[in-house]
């Protein structure tokens, strides 16, 4: 009996949504890959992991999550002691230890450009969310991007509440120490300096890691079939480790 492949769940991080994995989807849809795309709060980290861990609950079967920047923190937080989870993908993405946040982990290596290009609001549950300058968005965002595919994204990014972005990873056992991971980015990232990718990559034992010369933020948009091949390559270990357990 062949196994099953497990579910593709993408979580966007912050100054993005669900469709910024437009491509990356069609790119895993081609080889009947079932793909869900979720649509993240990026409200706070506990809730944002929270409601993405109900997704998986609503899934019959194995679930690879995959994480693009501030996502890296809701999957990680997400697949704690998940079962569910066979696989973890993290794409220009935060590897985080417990208690370590988005902010702390953006400024443990220099490079990142993202501070001068936001724009902060109130927000009437308390506390501030940013977003990223529409005049600003193409050079620090997706600057491998095209112009006009880039207007749509900036008109369309969620903005992230400070606190997502302060909060500390909560889990006393983040999910990359007992899942196997795999990571893509670029080298010409602004929002995240590289060498925090690299890091994280090497401190979660990366089975397979991709740098893409060249990409921006928005790797996922701009080379989505190399993403999209780093995340077929944690389904087939999964269904190749099944197989070989099977036989």
């Amino acid at each position: 009996m062949t196994p099953e492949k497990p579910t593709i769940v993408l979580v966007h991080g912050a100054f993005a949504e669900s469709a910024s994995w437009n491509a990356v989807i069609a790119q895993l849809q081609t080889h009947g890959v079932k793909v869900v795309a979720v649509a993240n709060p990026l409200r706070s980290l506990t809730g944002d992991a929270a409601y993405v861990r109900d997704v998986t609950s609503s899934i019959a079967g194995p679930v690879v999550l995959v994480g693009h920047s501030y996502g890296g923190l809701v999957i990680t937080e997400a697949a704690s002691a998940n079962t569910a989870v066979v696989g973890l993908v993290y794409v220009s993405a935060f590897v985080p230890e417990t208690g370590e946040s988005a902010f702390d982990l953006s400024n443990s290596a220099p490079g990142s450009t993202l501070g001068e290009t936001l724009l902060v609001h109130p927000v009437s549950t308390g506390g501030n969310e940013f977003a990223i300058r529409p005049d600003a968005f193409h050079h620090q965002f997706a600057a491998d991007v095209t112009e006009e595919t880039v207007a749509l994204m900036a008109a369309t990014q969620r903005p992230v509440t400070e606190a997502a972005l302060t909060d500390g990873l909560p889990t006393t056992r983040p999910a990359w120490k007992d899942i196997p991971s795999w990571h893509v980015f670029g080298d010409h990232d602004l929002n995240i300096p590289v060498a925090v990718f690299r890091a994280g990559a090497e401190r979660a034992a990366s089975r397979g890691t991709r740098e893409i010369e060249g990409a921006s933020h928005a790797a996922l948009v701009s080379h989505p079939e190399v993403v999209a091949e780093v995340i077929a390559s944690a389904g087939k270990a999964y269904v190749a480790g099944v197989t070989s357990t099977m036989a």
